[in-house]
């Protein structure tokens, strides 16, 4: 029989864990430890996903990727053995404390001191990606565990030190700080100044920015504690739930359906069903910023800098004074109320004059005051939540008994991605969307060329692999992608959920196949080099120019017609 390689054992553990899963799902629970978890664990630690980096070392803690799990996580899940995902369990008048992770838009609920609810309001990709942390979460607490446990002595004397540390109200001093670092640096099997490093950054989202998780020594405490008590009692056992109204969602659009009814509801009353609609897949800041930025200086009384990249930076800590200044010129914005975690932003651009934008930006001012385009940003969509809500949002609706339709001119999607051949900031333009897993490809007629861009500007451009989520990323498999006839320059969740929407939409007669669509990504990683992974750090202002870049060039293809390429 034929030895498989890396990359084709990967993707088949892969499709393992993604199979598993569902099955799960149907069946209605399980338990990470159990014989179900062991195989979800299994598969994981076989195609070895970069972002959890030394996960499968059994003799090491993986402290980046605790990082990136806990910044995802509600605050407490270390703790809990009881986890309820459900779909539409109403807590708003409940005495539950609601938990908003630091980097991650969902819901959760703290239903007692050991149980988390997690509202699911996103979809399957959403589920993988809960599911994947909790898996991570379960082998470290285990290799915890192993470190802490001797078979004749019990546990080691570094473990009931932190344990000490963990339950005292005493505030550390340097001294007793450092011991208590070089303890748990022995227990995670790491260095120091590793353990010292990660310490700190977990301290830093700790006591500055909301209380978003427990801290380091209560993480890993806590986690060892968990593994300990289901040893003892497997009525312990941590046991993950998937309620009935969650498996009756999956598949529907309902969440998706009331957000796209109240973002066309807006529409109507703004009075622009007859308007051109440019739809374009955003941040909550870019579009907003290039459009009115240069005006609010100016009505500050500040000078405009010449680049528009410098501009942005004298923008910095004015996002709500430059909201109401541009509500006074077409800006509305839509806070979402479905709970699919989407907000819009709407911009009429007949109500802009000439000198609010900045010098460098085409506009072409007789297209604008002939057919007033309308421009309509959404918030970022999670994987496969993107075919759900560019699906609603781009068929009929019906008001009051009247069929409400609209006139979609472009679709432009500005996201952020993994470059395969390039560094963080580089820019990747689609060529088509590969769906990871499945046989489905879609080429994309993409209206955005290398031309358009800054010269000189590193811009790859070629097929983007669409993957389950980005805790399934395999550097075997995305070599594969890359080096192979794919020739694939990058990797994201959403491209093409959105391209099998608007080809639907073109099929059933929603839009016309002249729809223009515009694809281009900024790479936030790096997932074949080591250290330049999405657990590695944010892109800072490393994101700006790439950023901005993006949002100016689609802006002009929307402002200026005569500029698109196909």
């Amino acid at each position: 029989m034929e030895e498989l390689s890396k990359s084709q054992r990967a993707r088949l553990a892969i499709r393992a864990f993604k199979v598993m899963a569902d099955a799960l799902i149907l069946r209605g629970y399980y338990k990470p430890s159990g014989r179900s978890g062991d195989k979800l664990s299994e598969s994981l630690q076989l195609f070895d996903p970069e972002i959890y980096g030394s996960m499968s070392d059994h003799r090491i803690v993986e402290l980046q990727g605790l990082e990136y799990v806990m910044d995802r996580m509600p605050r407490g899940i270390e703790k809990c053995n009881r986890i309820i995902l459900t779909a539409d369990e109403d807590f708003h008048d409940t005495s539950f404390e609601k938990i908003t992770p630091l980097k991650r838009r969902r819901y959760s609920y703290r239903v007692s001191e050991k149980e988390i609810c997690f509202v699911i309001t996103r979809g399957l990709t959403e589920i993988y990606d809960i599911l994947t942390h909790i898996t991570f979460l379960n082998i470290e607490s285990k290799k915890i565990n192993q470190q802490i446990s001797h078979k004749e002595e019990g546990v080691c004397s570094e473990w009931n030190e932190l344990g000490a540390v963990v339950n005292s109200d005493v505030e550390l001093d340097d001294s007793t700080l450092d011991q208590a670092i070089w303890n748990l640096s022995i227990i995670l099997g790491r260095t120091y100044r590793e353990t010292r490093e990660s310490y700190e950054n977990f301290s830093r989202h700790h006591n500055k920015n909301g209380n978003y998780n427990s801290g380091l020594f209560a993480i890993i405490y806590e986690m060892g504690q968990r593994i300990t008590e289901e040893s003892q009692s497997k009525d312990s056992m941590l046991t993950i739930y998937f309620t009935p109204t969650l498996r009756d969602m999956i598949g529907r659009h309902k969440y998706a359906t009331l957000w796209a009814r109240n973002v066309k509801r807006n529409l109507l009353s703004l009075g622009f069903q007859n308007s051109p609609i440019h739809v374009v897949s955003a941040n909550m800041h870019s579009m907003k910023n290039i459009l009115y930025g240069a005006g609010f200086l100016k009505d500050k009384g500040k000078n405009i800098p010449e680049h528009i990249y410098d501009m942005i930076g004298e923008l910095r800590g004015f996002d709500t004074e430059i909201c109401n200044y541009a509500s006074n010129f077409g800006f509305t914005f839509l806070e979402d109320t479905s709970e699919s975690n989407i907000d819009v932003m709407v911009f009429d651009i007949s109500k802009m004059t000439d000198t609010q934008l900045h010098p460098s930006i085409q506009w072409n001012r007789d297209y604008i005051a002939k057919e007033k385009p309308v421009i309509v940003v959404i918030d970022y969509a999670f994987g496969a939540q993107a075919f759900d809500i560019l699906d609603e949002l781009l068929c009929p609706c019906e008001f009051d008994g009247l069929t409400a339709t609209f006139s979609i001119q472009s679709i432009n999607i500005m996201g952020k991605a993994g470059t395969l051949p390039g560094k963080k900031g580089d820019i990747m333009l689609a060529t088509a969307h590969v769906m990871e897993g499945t046989p489905n490809n879609y080429i994309v007629n993409n209206d955005l060329s290398v031309s358009d861009f800054d010269e000189n500007y590193p811009i790859h451009v070629g097929p983007m692999v669409t993957v389950l989520g980005t805790s399934l990323q395999n550097r075997d498999v995305l070599s594969r992608f890359h080096t192979s006839s794919w020739k694939a320059v990058g990797l994201e969740m959403e491209g093409g959920h959105y391209q099998r929407a608007i080809s639907a939409a073109i099929i059933q007669g929603h839009v016309s196949s002249d729809i223009k669509t515009r694809y281009a990504y900024y790479a936030s990683d790096n997932p074949l080099n080591i250290g330049e992974t999405l657990a590695s750090g944010s892109l800072g202002d490393y994101g700006v120019v790439p950023t901005y870049m993006i949002t100016k060039v689609i802006l002009e293809k929307i402002v200026n017609p005569s500029l698109s390429s196909i």
